[in-house]
């Protein structure tokens, strides 16, 4: 996490047990975006679902270090099948964020721990 204390920094992790939302706020096959105010400033991260299960990512590409998407929610190929940076094209599995495609073949999206309780999406611990 940063050491700012204004909360404008840009942070890339999350405390455990943060409720971000009903599970079906995300439709099966889709992702979501999700900023949170943190004490330490702003966490960017994204959930793709897929049935009952979410895959965390934080909002960062490893090749350049943008957030992935251009337009709001727009994290996923149009077949839904990988998510997708819209910057340059790289491709990444959901399953295990590695990049499958683009420029930065072998590197990973990093994880944001997330899971499903009781119908609602929350943060998990690393």
């Amino acid at each position: 996490m940063s050491d700012a204390v204004d909360g404008s920094a840009r942070v890339f992790a999350t405390p455990a047990g943060v409720k971000l939302g009903a599970l079906d706020q995300i439709a099966d096959g889709a992702a979501r975006n999700y900023v949170l105010q943190l004490r330490a400033g702003r966490f960017h991260g994204f959930v793709v679902r897929r049935g009952e299960r979410v895959y965390g990512y934080i909002d960062r590409c490893p090749h350049a270090g943008l957030p992935l998407a251009q337009e709001l929610d727009a994290y996923l190929t149009p077949d839904g099948a990988r998510i997708m940076c819209s910057w340059h094209g790289a491709v990444f599995a959901i399953g295990d964020g590695r990049c499958e495609g683009g420029p930065c073949m072998g590197a990973r999206l990093t994880p944001w721990p997330v899971r499903v309780d009781a119908g609602v999406i929350v943060t998990a611990d690393a």
